[in-house]
């Protein structure tokens, strides 16, 4: 029992907001020093673990390579291509993200899209401009709000979308758990297809909360704008 004290490290530390990286660090250590590993039994853990899981670390090749574009303007071109389409709205384009997001997912495209190489970049800075072309400058708040809802939209359709891949990860881990525990013979694709109606609810759930957003934007702005006005008047 004394080795879940790493456990208790790992709280302790998010509890009082550290580097989680560093965390996880303290906590795998003393984990294994207190399970009876020599300090080098440890270090080759870790360089197993990391071996093991390579993939993790090509954030490093994309970072630089998104920063460099839009060093060179990619945000800026994002903003002047949805000016050209006066009908689409925030709310509007956000929801077509998130179907575009659930279908790659659907297909095992579930790189094509993310965080760092199309939130950040290419949607927040649509989503944004669709707002500015209507609204004018946006206060910070109302700035964030876009964000959180365009990463939203991003999480929303990734996470019911990959499991209707037949050979995403968590598909595969539960018809190998359930076939060996029960000795049920639980196909994939049975398991795929009971994950379609899900995601069509999530997309219709959460699309429709991306539709509301336009008009909380309106009410929030335009009650900004009167202020704003008001203000003015009065100083005069």
């Amino acid at each position: 029992m004394i080795v879940l004290l790493g456990v208790l490290v790992v709280v302790i530390g998010f509890a009082t907001k550290r580097n989680p990286l560093l965390v996880v660090g303290v906590a795998g250590i003393a984990t294994g020093l207190l399970g009876g590993l020599s300090p080098g039994k440890v270090l080759a853990a870790f360089g197993e673990g990391f071996a093991g899981s390579r993939a993790v670390t090509i954030f490093a090749i994309t970072l630089p390579v998104i920063g460099l574009l839009e060093r060179y303007g990619l945000q800026e071109q994002a903003r002047n291509l949805i000016a050209r389409f006066a009908r689409l709205t925030t709310g509007r384009f956000l929801a077509l993200y998130l179907g575009l997001r659930q279908i790659g997912a659907a297909v095992g495209l579930t790189n094509v899209f993310g965080h760092a190489q199309t939130v950040r970049p290419l949607a927040v800075p649509m989503a944004e401009g669709a707002a500015e072309r209507k609204y004018g400058k946006l206060p910070d708040r109302t700035r964030e709000k876009v964000r959180s809802f365009s990463a939203s939209a991003d999480n929303v359709g990734l996470f019911f979308g990959e499991d209707v891949f037949l050979a995403v990860g968590s598909i595969l881990l539960i018809t190998g758990f359930v076939n060996t525990t029960y000795g049920t013979h639980l196909e994939p694709l049975q398991l795929a297809l009971w994950a379609i109606p899900t995601a069509v609810c999530a997309f219709v759930v959460h699309g429709w909360r991306l539709l509301r957003l336009d008009r909380q934007l309106e009410r929030e702005l335009l009650t900004a704008n009167v202020r704003d006005t008001a203000a003015v008047e009065a100083a005069q």
